[in-house]
Parts: structure tokens; sequence; C-alpha cells
């Protein structure tokens, strides 16, 4: 029996909660409770994703209606969401949000064709277990630089890599299949 209780997932700074990913992972998830949230901006109708502070206060305000609603302890809460959403989940946890773990879909390891401005300070701080499913030729971040910087995390860290880029073409079955199995194996 997994640990997990309820699942929270955050979409990319271009996307919403409706993003094709997010749907498949939470029909996957059935019948545990999940939530596919909408960052403040997108609630407001811009298009330009919030600021860093703005984005993880919302992350943590749903969180907290999470776990109420689906009447959780906090630390069986898992979370995370796609590029932009996953990594907001993650600055959440590593600030101290409690968490059973974090699904981090198309991480953001750094801007497209700027390798040396790296988005893993905060991965010292994550001790919670992470799962990274990613595209083999995602330009935000290789396999080998997650390899070497994931390193950071105390957490045990589970990598997945399919065929693509930053948004996996038609792997939406088979990512939401690896967040099911994935967290049925959290204790």
């Amino acid at each position: 029996m997994s640990s997990v209780g309820a699942l929270l997932l955050a979409p990319g700074a271009g996307a919403d909660r409706n993003h094709h990913t997010l749907v498949a992972v939470e029909q996957a998830m059935v019948p545990m409770p999940t939530v596919r949230m909408d960052f403040p901006s997108r609630k407001a109708g811009r298009r330009s994703p919030d600021r860093a502070p703005v984005a993880v206060a919302a992350v943590v305000e749903e969180a907290g209606q999470l776990v109420g609603s689906a009447r959780i302890r906090a630390n069986r809460l898992a979370l995370g969401g796609r590029s932009f959403g996953g990594r907001m989940c993650s600055l959440a946890v590593a600030s101290g949000l409690p968490a059973a773990g974090l699904v981090l879909l198309s991480y953001p390891l750094h801007p497209p064709g700027k390798p040396d401005k790296l988005r893993i300070d905060h991965f010292e701080s994550i001790d919670v277990p992470c799962l990274f499913i990613g595209g083999l030729k995602d330009p935000f971040g290789t396999p080998d630089e997650f390899d070497e910087h994931t390193r950071l995390i105390a957490g045990e860290v589970t990598q997945v890599w399919l065929p693509g880029g930053h948004d996996p073409r038609n792997c939406d079955e088979v990512i939401a299949d690896e967040v099911r199995k994935w967290l049925a194996t959290l204790r």
C-alpha cells in the first residue's frame, strides 16, 4: 500500500491545468484524489507566468486545500507537474512544504542553450523521493546533465527517459502509467 493519499499537479508556464499530459496523469490516478491547479496569472487571464514567490505561494495554498479535502496528513501528498509547474512544486518542498514525493515532468534544468544557468540551487534542500520524466532530446536538460545534478537531492531519484523533446509526443499514457507505478512504490 502506497503512503500517497493525493496528488497535486501544476502546469508549465505556457499552459493551464488542462494540459493533455496532466489530464492523462489525473485519469490514471483514479480513485486517488488528484487536483490539476492553475497559477494566479492564468486564473487572471494572463499568459506570462507568475514570478517564483507568487507561484510557490499558490502551490502551498493549493496543497493545503487538497490535504484538507482529501483528509490526509500533509506528508502523504505527492505533488509536481510539467516544466515550470514541477519546478515551482520542487521549490515549495525545498522551502519546507511537507510531501510524500515529487513528480517532475520535463523539469527545466536550465534554459535551452544555456547549460550554465542551472535551476538547481534548491536541490540540496529536497529530501523526498523524486520522479523525473523527460524527453531524450529536451533542450532544457539532457539525461547526462540530470545524472550529474540530481545527485544533490537527498531523496531517492528515479529517472524515466522517453523519445522526444520537452513535450514528448504521444507519450501521455506511458507517462501516466510511470507516475501511477512510481507513486505506488512510495512508503
